[in-house]
């Protein structure tokens, strides 16, 4: 892609290879996403130097603090590994504008300040080191640039600023090896591909990266979507964003954020959701100013790559968007002639499982873990699992997994109510909306 194409061709080209380029991000299903920057030393929030309106000046002076202590971007890398994860994406650039490689282009970065090393290489060799996939976040914002404002309105100055932006994703894509994802961020305040010259950037980053993938946020539509802060399936290649407490990408106090912070249960629970629908999890961790992983994320992530290993790493290659719900407390997932119910709250009453809305025949039932036998009935409403145990299977996590292998690729029908006009006719006459 050397010479400019017009969107209708570029888009026809991304696509033929699209298929190539992501089948091993559509069989990883779970990376780690690294917020470190100045806010890191500050303590409150990636966003604190904008909406407590810093002075430039002022906030500047946190890149003294900026000390990011060496091999912290192994610690990271071999949590990840440990976690399960496949693939790692770190903030070259916030939108504070501080750079965390040796920029020619920008000489605000942490080659000249704080550190004064390239951490964006140590992450690269990190992400080698352990068998990662390397991704690059790079923010379309800069709060520091002059002309990042009036770029909007000025054309002088759009044509100096998307020129900036291009020669730092240069750099990024000319400097450091093969890169996997480019990870943009905020389009604003232009609100056109058009206007970011996104045409331009893209092509510019692809003639240099043949095989990288790249998100949705230059107003294009590139390669995946990436919902933030929900787990909500968003009709193609899809990634969710998440934080590590809901509050702050940054580094917040351990002690203080300790009870916002995601338990295992609830990380395998977002697992669970975004694998349900093909999607992905990119999980957040903020280290400390000293690179250093908060004390909340370490446990968490150690259990669910247990969790994953043990189960013979089941959350990886992607299953079909459907689900079912029959009692509340479990789902299952679909794959070929398998169905896999993710059992989070144990049925200790009666120890049975009521499975509903699928048409094949079982032939077997099992757990994943210890392939275990689990017994069973049939018949035309349900499937029966029954005589369970007496206690979790999974005592790691508490979250079972069973494995329902069928007689073909599984059919389903849907479950509840208003599949059950025989079993519940006052349904159908609509005598329910009346009580």
């Amino acid at each position: 892609m050397s010479n400019l194409i017009c969107r209708s061709e570029y888009e026809e080209q991304i696509t033929k290879s699209r298929d190539s380029r992501m089948e091993w991000w559509r069989d990883s299903r779970f990376g780690m996403f690294i917020h470190l920057g100045l806010y890191s030393v500050y303590g409150k929030h990636e966003w604190a130097m904008a909406m407590e309106n810093w002075p430039i000046e002022e906030y500047a002076k946190f890149a003294d603090g900026f000390l990011p202590k060496e091999g912290c971007c192994r610690e990271w890398a071999k949590l990840a590994k440990k976690a399960g994860m496949k693939y790692m994406v770190l903030t070259t650039r916030h939108h504070e504008g501080f750079s965390l490689w040796d920029s020619k282009v920008n000489p605000f970065n942490s080659v000249n300040y704080g550190a004064k090393r390239d951490i964006v290489r140590e992450f690269v060799d990190a992400c080698h080191e352990f068998d990662l996939k390397v991704g690059f976040y790079s923010s379309m914002m800069d709060w520091r640039h002059p002309d990042a404002g009036r770029c909007a309105f000025d054309q002088e100055a759009r044509i100096r600023f998307t020129q900036y932006i291009k020669d730092l994703n240069r750099e990024l894509m000319e400097n450091y090896g093969k890169i996997d994802i480019l990870w943009y961020d905020i389009a604003c305040p232009m609100e056109s591909h058009e206007g970011w010259d996104s045409l331009g950037l893209n092509q510019m980053v692809r003639s240099l990266q043949p095989d990288i993938i790249i998100n949705n946020r230059t107003h294009l539509p590139e390669d995946f979507q990436t919902p933030e802060g929900h787990t909500g399936p968003a009709g193609r290649d899809w990634e969710a964003c998440m934080t590590f407490n809901g509050i702050s990408w940054g580094y917040l106090d351990s002690k203080r954020v300790q009870p916002y912070s995601h338990t295992p249960q609830q990380i395998l629970r977002m697992l669970y959701e975004v694998t349900k629908e093909g999607g992905n999890l990119l999980l957040n961790i903020g280290p400390r100013a000293d690179g250093s992983i908060p004390d909340e994320a370490i446990l968490p992530l150690e259990l669910v790559g247990k969790w994953i290993n043990e189960h013979d790493g089941f959350v990886y290659g992607k299953k079909d968007a459907k689900r079912i719900t029959y009692h509340g407390t479990s789902n299952v997932t679909f794959e070929g002639n398998k169905a896999y119910v993710w059992n989070f709250f144990w049925p200790e009453q009666d120890h049975t499982i009521y499975i509903a809305g699928i048409q094949n025949q079982l032939l077997k039932a099992s757990f994943l873990k210890t392939e275990t036998a689990i017994e069973f009935e049939q018949d035309e409403y349900r499937i029966t699992l029954k005589n369970l145990p007496d206690c979790e299977e999974d005592q790691l996590m508490g979250i079972t997994m069973i494995c329902l292998e069928f007689d073909g690729e599984v059919q389903y029908w849907g479950s509840g109510w208003n599949r059950h006009a025989t079993r519940y006719p006052q349904i159908n006459n609509g005598d329910i909306y009346h009580k």
